[in-house]
């Protein structure tokens, strides 16, 4: 019941921050993720560990000055990694995916720099990012000995408030926590009413939930996106 009321309280400050962009422009916008943890205290990431997934949201578009904008959105997004070890035709074989959902907000200070028309541009930026985790999937399959097993649950979220630092409620083994936040960088081109992009999202939370393994405080979200998007 908590868990759904954060939800729902969530969901409605997101619609109340892009309607801001009435000023402005929106654009819907959505793509693919290729989606990783990092794995040490340097933020590293194991490439052969990427999770392709998707996105697909609104993103506003507040001009502030004619090269600076603040582009707020409200986007559904995978995240995630696997791991794997041999292969389905082995003997011995293991694969696990974790795809957790999230509902994100990203709030980007963006630099356009025009090109051959108005409503062209090429454009950079950087901005924070607050999310909260809506669903998912945690997957295993394998086989010792030629035997095959495999298992799919969905990911279950700790209740924690953000605002108590020092208190997790619903912590446990093998909970993710519910909140994300971290940093973005995104560059791209607006070409009339289209646009291509590309982001990088570096998340700053930890994930595992209920544990105070030092290992585990180095697994974060690390999210390579491209997008496609039009002008509304």
């Amino acid at each position: 019941m908590i868990a759904k009321r954060l939800i729902y309280l969530f969901v409605i400050s997101c619609i109340s921050v892009t309607s801001f962009a009435q000023n402005g422009a929106a654009w819907l916008k959505g793509g693919v993720n290729f989606a990783n943890v990092s794995y040490n205290s340097n933020g590293e990431v194991d490439n052969a560990n990427i999770l392709t997934s998707f996105h697909v949201g609104i993103v506003g578009d507040i001009p502030i000055l004619k090269v600076l904008a603040i582009q707020p959105g409200i986007l559904f997004t995978g995240k995630g990694s696997k791991i794997q070890s041999g292969n389905s035709t082995d003997l011995n074989y293991y694969k696990a995916t974790v795809n957790p959902t999230y509902i994100e907000v990203p709030v980007n200070a963006v630099i356009k720099l025009p090109l051959a028309s108005d409503e062209s541009n090429f454009f950079f930026g950087a901005g924070p990012y607050i999310a909260i985790g809506v669903g998912g999937k945690r997957k295993i399959e394998g086989k010792t000995v030629g035997v095959a097993f495999s298992s799919n649950e969905k990911i279950e979220y700790s209740n924690d408030d953000p605002s108590t630092f020092n208190n997790e409620e619903g912590a446990g083994l093998g909970v993710m926590r519910r909140f994300d936040y971290g940093l973005n960088g995104i560059a791209g081109f607006q070409l009339g009413k289209g646009m291509i992009a590309l982001n990088y999202g570096y998340g700053l939370a930890k994930l595992q939930s209920g544990t105070n393994s030092s290992a585990d405080n180095n697994n974060k979200h690390r999210v390579l996106s491209i997008s496609v998007g039009f002008r509304l």
